[in-house]
């Protein structure tokens, strides 16, 4: 077993073990994010005026902002790692596509899509092996799609680790996040950075992009 492989396993056992307890604590998170709503919305309209085509929710986890997307007109589908979160997609929105899958090694043709999320899907992703998973956004977008990266904030700290409650995440500088998408392909559009709400406990980053 490579190491990849096995972080991959691993971060897919862990969300399986807790797919039902996950899903319940997110359903409805957006109704209290209204700056979280709002980047997403933004995402959506820049989405929609670039082009027709799909839009990927990539660890789309339980399913619900599939759904929002799709709700704000944007012909979206959810790919996860965690097969157990994929049958609780599927249930809850059974009328919307879930796969399973790795975003490291999409099935997804070229310039397919019009529009990625990344919504907090990338966090567990040893550093050193992200530039592989922005190329394949990349790979997957076509020309003048957008991407949005949802993540955890280092607050003008260091890249580090800290103990998320599932498996190992990381917390990026956004300007380092921001820098590895450029030499991915990517230009930035937008960033927005969030302090920690009620019950959170880092600064939210959000940086909308668009590839070249």
């Amino acid at each position: 077993m490579t190491e990849t492989s096995s972080h991959l396993e691993t971060t897919a056992g862990a969300y399986d073990a807790i797919a039902d307890l996950y899903a319940d604590l997110v359903r409805d998170s957006l109704d209290t994010l209204p700056l979280d709503r709002a980047v997403i919305s933004a995402f959506a309209d820049l989405v929609r005026a670039s082009g027709a085509g799909p839009v990927a929710e990539l660890g789309c986890g339980p399913g619900y902002l599939t759904a929002h997307l799709r709700s704000l007109g944007l012909d979206a589908f959810g790919l996860d790692l965690s097969p157990a979160m994929i049958d609780l997609a599927r249930a809850a929105y059974p009328d919307l596509r879930f796969e399973v899958g790795s975003m490291d090694a999409l099935d997804i043709a070229d310039n397919a899509l019009n529009g990625v999320l990344s919504w907090y899907s990338v966090i567990h992703t040893p550093p050193e092996e992200l530039p592989s998973y922005l190329a394949e956004f990349a790979r997957v977008l076509a020309p003048g799609g957008h991407l949005l990266l949802g993540f955890f904030e280092a607050e003008g700290g260091p890249l580090t680790t800290f103990d998320h409650k599932v498996t190992t995440a990381y917390r990026w500088p956004i300007d380092n996040l921001a820098e590895l998408a450029g030499a991915a392909g990517f230009t930035e559009v937008g960033r927005m950075l969030r302090e920690p709400g009620e019950g959170e406990r880092f600064r939210r980053g959000h940086l909308l992009l668009r590839r070249g």
